[in-house]
């Protein structure tokens, strides 16, 4: 029953059930950051989450700037509001040019170099600009640094920790593909500070994260958070002193299964005492939801991830990421899908035979993939 109601209480702080978004930019608020390393797939997470958003609304909100797309965290690539980029990445910057600093010896970048190409790009995407991956090697390659490999990857990088670099509009390829394209940072997120953030504000960053994660994502554990963020456990706990200061209240604690975790205190009474908030959902049928595999759903946990539950069959692996079958929230599978003859073709692998209503129910859910694409989709 505690795994059940875990479950239930995440999909909807997570916005997978109602109440929904009403733009992909409200999820994304919602959520701080979306891992969004496909970014094909990152969409149709913003999408689920704003039942009447297609494709074209999320690709929008990216060229619109919006919803930015950058390396942090972790780092892996994430969408970030532009309200939060600017403090978000002053709170992450200095760790993770730490953590990079392995890499930055073995591709040559020191301090002057990653200054001049910092410079050189900037130059390049100034006054609305934006310029591709591959238009980007052939300005560094011209000025002497690396056009490709890692140095180039690096240079990149670099620049985007630095907030001289973030996501512009993407475009299309000649063949159709969406094709990422980078940005001034300045131009595109408004009234940031490049100047490292000092005690008080990166405490009341701290402060600002914390409430931000375990508000869309409780029931969650310390650990979460930090493996989450990639901020340290005392990072974490002085973020939860903080929190206590700005919004008194705004988080509850409860320990089960010896687990610490922190939530919303309205959820706190559906945790422990098994009386739900959430409305019925279509009288108890069964609900399959496709998630892609970086999914906040999925990556949003690490020490209480195993109360997703559930099991899935075996799937030969290639190059191509395996996608998520959740059945009333549990791991019940696994997807992929490819396009032939103007339509998507999904194969979905389940742990077992689905029943009559279960078969319903992912018949519905692969037509509104279908909807978010703009195309028929069918089971393959």
């Amino acid at each position: 029953m505690t795994a059940e109601t875990i479950r239930s209480i995440r999909l909807r702080r997570q916005q997978l059930r109602p109440p929904w978004a009403q733009s992909p930019g409200e999820v994304v608020r919602n959520l701080l950051a979306v891992q969004s390393q496909e970014f094909p797939y990152a969409r149709w997470t913003l999408a689920q989450r704003t039942p009447a958003s297609t494709s074209p609304d999320v690709e929008q909100a990216v060229a619109e700037g919006t919803i930015l797309r950058t390396h942090i965290l972790r780092p892996t690539w994430h969408f970030v509001h532009r309200d939060d980029l600017g403090w978000l990445m002053g709170l992450s910057a200095d760790r993770l040019h730490q953590g990079n600093k392995g890499m930055y010896r073995q591709t040559g970048i020191d301090e002057d170099s990653a200054r001049r190409s910092g410079l050189i790009l900037a130059a390049a995407v100034a006054d609305g600009a934006h310029k591709t991956r591959e238009e980007l090697a052939e300005v560094l390659g011209k000025s002497g640094f690396p056009s490709k490999g890692l140095g180039f990857i690096y240079h990149l990088m670099h620049a985007e920790i630095s907030r001289i670099l973030v996501s512009g509009s993407p475009i299309r390829s000649a063949g159709g593909a969406l094709k990422q394209t980078y940005a001034l940072f300045e131009e595109r997120v408004p009234g940031f500070l490049p100047a490292p953030l000092n005690v008080e504000d990166r405490e009341r960053a701290l402060g600002t994260l914390v409430l931000r994660y375990f508000g869309s994502r409780g029931p969650a554990t310390i650990k979460d958070c930090s493996v989450w963020s990639g901020l340290t456990m005392k990072d974490v706990k002085l973020g939860l002193r903080v929190a206590e200061e700005l919004s008194p209240g705004a988080l509850a604690s409860v320990t089960l299964d010896g687990f610490e975790f922190y939530l919303a205190p309205e959820d706190l009474g559906e945790l422990t005492l098994g009386r739900s908030t959430t409305p019925p959902d279509d009288a108890g049928l069964p609900r399959i939801d496709l998630i892609q595999c970086y999914d906040e759903y999925v990556m949003g946990y690490s020490q209480s991830r195993h109360y997703l539950g559930g099991t899935a069959p075996y799937f030969p692996e290639d190059n191509g990421p395996m996608h998520v079958v959740l059945m009333n929230g549990r791991l019940a599978g696994w997807w992929r899908h490819g396009f032939s003859g103007g339509t998507c073709q999904l194969d979905v692998r389940m742990n077992r035979p689905p029943s009559p209503s279960e078969q319903e129910a992912l018949d519905a859910e692969v037509a509104r993939y279908g909807r978010f694409l703009g195309m028929e989709a069918r089971l393959l």
